[in-house]
Formats: structure tokens, C-alpha cells, sequence
């Protein structure tokens, strides 16, 4: 293991090895749900499953061998909700058109990598509005998991409810979501993983869901491979949900890196991020690799702590975590049976992934807390971003709301020096939206 230099590293053998499999444990959860969400979106549900997985071994694997961090790679929670309810669904964009937005930024994330400058662009975006977007992100994609497991539906006039109490997949969303409330809170390795497990088995026994087998030939990627679009380019959806999709993958990967490299011990003594400029490279190029399989944003994975908690060091890890990816899809009629819900009258829910998109946003919406409340000027374009992408069903939509009234507050209170150049521009893009291309 002289490519790794475990020595110097402080590791083994046994820890890269234990470490791959506790990071794989802890982010498996999204080669289930990220298929269950791009479903929605129209897109073929074993071509996705084999998008996630091979992409996010791609991504990983290079990120293993070229950076050689122990950080893990995989479709981002927030990107693929973006994509499928508001660029597919709410924009009207097709997801051949979603794939090519996400290919788009993909480059342009690769390029901004190369040219290193991406850190310019993070730092012109105010560290508030940058956690107001994660917190909105953390509660939308609590709420499609209250909805899609049908804990939440829509009553008769349109208001929004609870779901009926006595319904099998609404006790056994209740169930799984407090088995993984337990596992998370007891602080278990893979805590989501084994409650999918958990929540599927009972599934099984109870006769909710049919038995299909558990290894079969990787699914087909023919369906989504290749099979991207890039005829709206110039179309003003398709140019936002590039702008969004790039924002997002840029504050995910820098914040990401960050947190999993202090708590590895990753940092250099001026406080940046060993091999850094490699690891960004990664993830730019898992990205557009991913949409050309056809999957949404990949980025680095914040779960990949509990591996270097574990004891994972260096990039061997990685490694062992790509190769699981891979070795996943040999699974699918697992995944397919978790993933594709169960059919209720007319509504499709899924009591099984739904409980975790619900602790999912809890751990994204955690950021909360560093939003500097105590300055109203700051609060209300932050309070305006996280109410906004919930209640407009649309992570834009949300955006919009606090980009535009944060140079507003800003002003008001006397702090222009705060605003940014880019905000400005930011603030005038999505106010010429609205105005000119509001259809």
C-alpha cells in the first residue's frame, strides 16, 4: 500500500478497509431513493440505479486515486429535488433537458476548478444566504418525504394535511421513521441503511410488498445513457436551473470538504484543504459523468466522516467505497423493490424511503443555527430563502424570494458595503426572470 503511504497517514490496512465500509453504510441510502426521485421525474428506474451507482464509483474512485482523500461521491440530496420537482415539474423542462442543465454546470464547475477561482465566487455569495439555501433545501426535502410516504396529503380543497392514520404505509412510514430516529439518535454506523433494511423486511412479512428476488444481471443504462439535451440551452428555465445547479454543487463540495477534512485532520497549517484542487476535480468530473448516464449532481458526501471516524485516512477508502457502489448493482431487484413505493388508489407512496428524505433535511437544515438572527437586516432575506422553497415547491422560486431582498436589507440598514458585485447581479437576473420570462 505504498501508493496510499498508510504509514504516514497514521492508518492500516484494516481501517481504510473498515472505514470504506462504514462510509458506504452511512450514504447507501441514496442508491434507493435517488431512483425512487428522478422516477418521478419520468426517467427509467434501472437506468438511473445504474447512473447513481456507476457514477458515484466513478467519482468516488478518482477521487480515492487521484486526490487520495478519504471522501465519498454520490448524486446530492437537494440536487436531485431540485431536479425533478422544479426543473422537470415545475419549470416544465424535460429531464433530457434537466440532464443537459446538470451536464452544463457540470463543465462549468470543472472549468472554475481548473482555473481555481471557484472559492472567488463562493466568498461573493454571503455565508448566511448560503446556509438560508441549505436550511430551505433540508426542509423541501422534508417535506416530499412527509408527502411521498403519505404522512402528508392534499385534503379536498387543496390545504395540505395529515395523511390517513390508519393506513398501512402510513403506520409503516411512522415506523420506519422511528426506528432511524433511534438508530441515529444511538448514534449506530449506517443507521439509515438498517433502517431501509428494517422497514422492508416488515414490508415483506406483512405481504405490503412482493418478494422479486435479491441478485440479478445490472439493470440497463440504455434508457438515460447518452441521453441528455441540449436544444433549450438558451432557453431562460434551462439557463436557471444551470445557475442553481451550479450554486449548489459549488456550496455543497467547498463546505463539505471542509467539515469532512477537519475532522480528519485534512486541513494544511494555513487552513485549506489537502490536495484540495484535485478533490474539486472530482467532483466536477463524477458531475458530468453522472449526466451522461443520466443522473443529477454528483458531489462529495458529508457522510463520509463517519468513515474517518472509523478510521479511514487516505484514499484506500474511497476505493473500497467505489468498489461497493459497483458491486450494488448486482442488488437491483433489492433496490427496485424498496424503490418503487406501493400503489394506493390512485397515489403511488413509499413508506420506506420516505422517512428518510424526512432525516435527511434534519441533518441538512442543521445549519440553522449559524444564521446571525440577532441582525435583522440578515434574518429577513435568510428567513425569506428557507420559507420560500418549501412553500413555493420550488428551490428557485425560495432563492429568488431572499436573493433579491438581501441587497434590499442590506441597503436599508445601511450595509451596501456588504453587497457584493455578484449579488447585485444575482438580484437583477432573477428580477428580469420574473418580469420578462415569468411563463
Amino acid at each position: 500500500m505504498k501508493f496510499f503511504d498508510l504509514k504516514s497517514a497514521g492508518s492500516t490496512l484494516s481501517h481504510e478497509i473498515m472505514g470504506g465500509v462504514v462510509t458506504f453504510m452511512t450514504m447507501s441510502y441514496i442508491i434507493f431513493v435517488q431512483p425512487s426521485i428522478l422516477a418521478n421525474a419520468g426517467m427509467d428506474f434501472g437506468a438511473i440505479t445504474f447512473a447513481t451507482c456507476i457514477s458515484s464509483a466513478i467519482a468516488t474512485l478518482i477521487m480515492g486515486l487521484y486526490a487520495k482523500l478519504p471522501i465519498a461521491q454520490a448524486p446530492g440530496m437537494g440536487e436531485n429535488i431540485f431536479f425533478t420537482y422544479t426543473v422537470v415539474i415545475g419549470m416544465g423542462l424535460a429531464w433530457s433537458d434537466a440532464l443537459g442543465a446538470v451536464f452544463v454546470a457540470g463543465v462549468i464547475f470543472l472549468i472554475l476548478s481548473i482555473l481555481k477561482v471557484r472559492e472567488i465566487i463562493l466568498n461573493s455569495i454571503p455565508i448566511s444566504m448560503r446556509y438560508a439555501t441549505a436550511v430551505g433545501i433540508g426542509l423541501f426535502i422534508s417535506f416530499i418525504g412527509m408527502i411521498n410516504s403519505g404522512i402528508i396529503i392534499k385534503s379536498v380543497g387543496g390545504v395540505l394535511q395529515i395523511g390517513d392514520v390508519h393506513s398501512y404505509h402510513f403506520l409503516l412510514a411512522l415506523f420506519g421513521l422511528f426506528v432511524v430516529m433511534i438508530l441515529m439518535i444511538k448514534k449506530v454506523p449506517g443507521a439509515i441503511f438498517i433502517g431501509i433494511i428494517i422497514s422492508t423486511i416488515v414490508a415483506l412479512s406483512t405481504g405490503a410488498i412482493q418478494y422479486c428476488g435479491i441478485i440479478s444481471t445490472p439493470p440497463s443504462p440504455a434508457p438515460t445513457f447518452l441521453k441528455l439535451s441540449l436544444s433549450n440551452v438558451f432557453n431562460h428555465h434551462f439557463l436557471t436551473a444551470v445557475f442553481i445547479f451550479l450554486f449548489l454543487d459549488v456550496f455543497d463540495t467547498v463546505g463539505t470538504l471542509f467539515a469532512v477534512a477537519a475532522t480528519g485532520n485534512l486541513l494544511t497549517k494555513d487552513g485549506k484543504i489537502k490536495s484540495g484542487s484535485k478533490a474539486m476535480l472530482s467532483d466536477a468530473i463524477g458531475t458530468v459523468v453522472g449526466a451522461l448516464f443520466g443522473t443529477s449532481t454528483v458531489t462529495s458526501y458529508i457522510e463520509s466522516t463517519t468513515g474517518i471516524v472509523a478510521g479511514a485516512r487516505t484514499g484506500l477508502s474511497s476505493v473500497v467505497v467505489a468498489l461497493l457502489f459497483l458491486l450494488s448493482l448486482f442488488f437491483y431487484p433489492i433496490i427496485r423493490l424498496v424503490g418503487s413505493g406501493m400503489i394506493v388508489g390512485n397515489s403511488v407512496f413509499n413508506p420506506i424511503t420516505g422517512p428518510v428524505l424526512i432525516l435527511v433535511g434534519v441533518m441538512i437544515a442543521s445549519s440553522i443555527e449559524k444564521i446571525h438572527w440577532e441582525k435583522t437586516w440578515i434574518a429577513i432575506p435568510a428567513f425569506l430563502t428557507i420559507i420560500g422553497i418549501p412553500l413555493t415547491y420550488s428551490i428557485s422560486d425560495g432563492m429568488a424570494m431572499g436573493f433579491i431582498s438581501y441587497p434590499i436589507c442590506a441597503v436599508a440598514a445601511g450595509e451596501t458595503k456588504e453587497v457584493s458585485t455578484f449579488m447585485w447581479v444575482i438580484a437583477a437576473l432573477f428580477i428580469i426572470r420574473y418580469v420578462f420570462f415569468n411563463v
